[in-house]
């Protein structure tokens, strides 16, 4: 073990991340979606969008899928993954896992990646958009 490393909390390396970009407020998000091309990501795992909703237009993207399918160059790739330059916004359910996300984003070469400053709980009660997430249909 490497003595000489930092240790550093969760808290401190959420500071971090977020000192390399912008992030944005619930009502950006929402414009930057409808108006100006951005891809709106939901990385919450299915029970918070079951029990919450679901954001109108946000491609659903499992936190632990997220860099194999808006990599451009993957193979995995979502259609929407267009290049290196499109603006992502992600959405978590509070605005921490999506800090996370987006500097791991960053290191692919989304540069534009940012998040939702307090996360769906933030767009809900700002009003804007929510709509019932419907149950998988059985077989």
């Amino acid at each position: 073990m490497n003595e000489d490393r930092q240790q550093v909390g969760i808290d401190d390396l959420l500071e971090r991340v977020r000192r390399t970009y912008r992030r944005v407020e619930p009502p950006e998000a929402y414009t930057a979606a409808r108006d100006d091309g951005a891809l709106l990501v939901d990385i919450r795992y299915a029970a918070l969008r079951e029990r919450d909703g679901l954001v109108p237009g946000a491609v659903v993207v499992e936190r632990n899928e997220l860099e194999w399918r808006l990599d451009p160059l993957g193979s995995h790739r979502l259609p929407e993954a267009t290049g290196h330059d499109l603006r992502v916004i992600v959405l978590c359910d509070e605005g921490y896992a999506s800090s996370l996300a987006v500097a791991s984003l960053h290191q692919l070469g989304l540069h534009r990646a940012t998040d939702v400053i307090g996360g769906f709980q933030a767009w809900r009660a700002a009003g804007l958009p929510v709509e019932p997430c419907q149950p998988p249909r059985a077989p």
